[in-house]
This record gives C-alpha cells, structure tokens and sequence, in this order.
C-alpha cells in the first residue's frame, strides 16, 4: 500500500549505503539525495532556537537550514528564498521544518516520498525517530572485516584501524538494540553481500518492507556502472595486515557469526592491541554518554515537541 513515510538509510561508513541510495533513487516514488548534513546538526543545536512558535527563532531556523555552514542545502537544487520562507509559514516543530526541506526536494523530482541517507545516523536512530515518529529505518550490514579495509583505504578517514573496528561493533549493537525494541515495519537490516549478489530479490524484499512496489529501474541505477566490481572485490580479510585480522576476529566474532559471515582461523591478537583497542572503546563510550546526559538536558528544556507535523505525527 503506498504510504509517504519517510525513509533513512544508515550503517557503518564502507557497508554500501551510497549504493542502497541510489538504488532506492530510482524508484519513481521515492527521492533520497546525497548526504545532506542537515538532520543531525539541526537536532544537536536544536537549543539555539529556542521556541520556534515564536516567528525570529522560526527565521533563524530557516536561515540556517538554507544557507547555514556546513550544510549542503545546495545539492537539494532547491531555492533558498522559497523554502525558507515555506518553513517560516510552517508547522513550528524542528521536524517539520526540515521535512519541508527534504519534501520539496521529492516535489522537484516528482517524486510523493522522501528520504535521506547518512551512515552515522545508526547510532541516533532515536533522534530520527524523535522528529519522524513514521519514519522507517533501512540498517545496510556488511562484513565488519571489508569495512575495517575500506576505511582504512579510504582518504577522509584518519582515526586509524581501531576506530574503524569499534565504529562497526557499535553500528551492529546499534542495529540490534533497534531491532529488538521497534515494530517489523519500521526498522529492517539488509546485508550487502545479498543486495550486492542477488538484487532484485532483496530489493523485492526491501519495497515489500516500504509498502512499495518493485521498480526493475532499481537494480543498475544510473551513477552506478561499477557497483558489480565493488562485490568482486578481493575480501577484506585478505586486504588487512594479520595483526588487524586478528583484532577484528576476537572482536568481532560473535557478532559476525549473527550474520552468517564465517571467522577466519586467526590467531589470538597481541594483549598489546587489545589493550589499545580497549582504551579506544573505552573513551568512545564516554563520549557517547556526554552526548546522552546533552541530549536529555536538551530534551528537558525543550519548549514544545521536536516531531514533525506533516503527518500528523506526535511525540516518539
């Protein structure tokens, strides 16, 4: 049944999600453009705006949404004057005025549906959730191995191989957290390997999770003429070091197993490296408890509901 929930695409940086996107992009109902920047930033500073049913805070919102540093409002393709001022006569509630934003974008491509794709977003799905109560998750896993040698590759990561194995463990245990306590229609996993092997059956599997029909459009969507190459590739496991193997292997076995992927016969990781992945996790956790007791004091100094209107949504 068609419905105009929208959608998030998360996981670990490195397991697929540009593919998944453009894979859903070419659905005709659904319009989900490159990382915008915009949800996340908005939420964490959501403070600085105060009460939005006062009409400054609302103009200031609508600025910084349109022309704020950072943001990458201008790949929506979207004029600023005119969404601006849309989110000024809109509904006062953070998630509103960013769904204007994202809305108008689906408007622009004709689309009735609107989504939006960020890796990080896996360990926020409450913040999600908090401003889209509809919203439907789509969790992309791949083998936790690949993404550690992914990321190491990858020019714009510079926190070293044990931030790469801790950023995959906490995107699982994410994932699983949200699965166990949300309903079968609004979070789903796929894996990579599967979508990347056989796609037209996981995304038949995928729209029948969106209410969606199965658009053929779906399976080599245009900007992604290599995305067969990318599953041939050799395995992560023969691309990391034997010592980062090795790590990922006592680290990540059980969690590995969950999803079928098979452990290597590694040897046990030095205590050396364990004690430094150890340490690295360990200050992670801290931070993502500062974040918590931020967030609650947020929340408890918020002068109305953060959800979006537009769907007649409420408090999640």
């Amino acid at each position: 049944m068609a419905t105009d929930r929208p959608i998030f695409v998360l996981g670990c940086p490195r397991s697929g999600t540009t593919l998944l996107r453009l894979m859903l992009r070419a659905h005709p109902r659904i319009a989900i453009p490159p990382e915008t920047r915009l949800l996340l930033d908005a939420y964490e500073h959501r403070g600085a705006y105060g009460d939005l049913r006062r009409l400054p805070n609302r103009q200031a919102l609508a600025e910084w949404i349109v022309a704020g540093a950072g943001t990458r409002f201008s790949g929506l393709g979207l004029d600023p004057r005119t969404i601006a001022d849309e989110i000024v006569a809109g509904p006062p509630t953070l998630g509103s005025a960013l769904e204007i934003a994202l809305r108008a974008y689906a408007r622009r491509l004709g689309k009735p549906r609107w989504g939006d794709k960020r890796p990080g977003y896996v360990q926020h799905i409450d913040a999600l959730l908090r401003m889209f109560p509809d919203a439907q998750i789509v969790h992309l896993v791949r083998d936790g191995r690949d993404c550690v040698a992914e990321l190491k590759r990858a020019p714009w990561w510079r926190m070293g191989v044990y931030h790469a194995i801790a950023t995959w463990t906490q995107a699982i245990d994410a994932g699983q957290a949200a699965a166990a306590r949300l309903p079968s229609d609004a979070y789903m996993e796929i894996q990579y390997e599967r979508l990347a092997g056989d796609p037209e059956d996981e995304l038949r599997r995928l729209c029948a999770f969106l209410g969606e029909e199965y658009a053929p459009s779906m399976v080599m969507p245009r900007g992604t003429p290599e995305w067969k190459r990318w599953h041939a590739e050799v395995p992560g496991s023969r691309r990391l070091e034997r010592w980062e193997l090795e790590l990922c292997e006592a680290v990540m076995t059980d969690r590995l197993l969950a999803y079928g992927y098979e452990p290597s016969p590694a040897s046990r990781p030095s205590a050396r490296h364990l004690a430094r992945y150890a340490t690295v996790t360990t200050h992670r956790r801290l931070a993502a408890r500062k974040r918590a007791m931020l967030d609650l004091r947020l929340r408890a100094a918020e002068p109305q509901s953060v959800a979006s209107c537009l769907n007649g949504g409420g408090e999640a």
